[in-house]
């Protein structure tokens, strides 16, 4: 005899599936038509911020809830500044990259050159650099713990450079994106015999808080 309420529930999730697979790729849509001319202003963050509420704050997912999390503090002063501005855009490029699977509607890097091991992390006058979306917060932040440990800022990719920090929020086709080109460079500039350490945010978040 067939279980009508096993095959009702059976049904449910698989539609189920198929709204939140239909409502991930419309985000990545929507990711790469608001970052299409280069710029993000207050009323396409507001717009994004409701959508995801309405169609995809039911997802356990972390880098939806990243994003959206980003984009409440972003908008809790109803003031989008350009600094936010700067960073949500750079957020959303990174969505327009990542790959969707059929089990799980986004993926964390898995292809990224990391140092293994990682290395432990001095701080006194060391130059730090960050890339990709940070899952602790806005880059500033994330800059601000390295300078109160003795720790410099590196404006960009060089031989001075000794940790490049990628964020958590990555994605496998790092090379093709510009999420990717300081990645290329800290790994040509590695693999030439500069002490310059690739790791992961996870690591730097270990480092930071123990």
């Amino acid at each position: 005899m067939v279980d009508l309420h096993q095959e009702f529930q059976n049904s449910r999730c698989f539609h189920e599936a198929r709204i939140d697979r239909r409502s991930a790729d419309a985000l990545i849509g929507l990711a790469a038509g608001i970052t299409a001319d280069g710029t993000i202003n207050q009323a396409e963050a507001e717009f994004l911020k409701r959508w995801i509420e309405t169609n995809l704050n039911h997802l356990a997912d972390p880098v939806v809830n990243i994003l959206y999390r980003r984009l409440a503090d972003m908008l809790s002063d109803n003031v989008l500044d350009a600094d936010e501005a700067a960073e949500l855009l750079d957020m959303l490029r990174q969505f327009t990259g990542l790959e969707l699977s059929k089990s799980h509607p986004f993926q964390a890097p898995t292809t990224l050159p990391i140092d293994q091991p990682a290395p432990s992390l001095l701080w006194d006058s060391r130059l730090f650099l960050f890339t990709g979306v940070m899952a602790y917060g806005p880059r500033k932040d994330c800059e601000a713990l390295v300078t109160e440990r003795g720790g410099l800022i590196a404006p960009s990719v060089s031989k001075k450079v000794h940790y490049l920090v990628v964020g958590s929020i990555g994605n496998d086709q790092w090379l093709h994106s510009s999420y990717g080109t300081k990645i290329k460079k800290a790994v040509e500039l590695r693999e030439s015999g500069i002490p310059l350490a690739i790791v992961t945010e996870e690591h730097w978040q270990k480092s930071i808080f123990g």
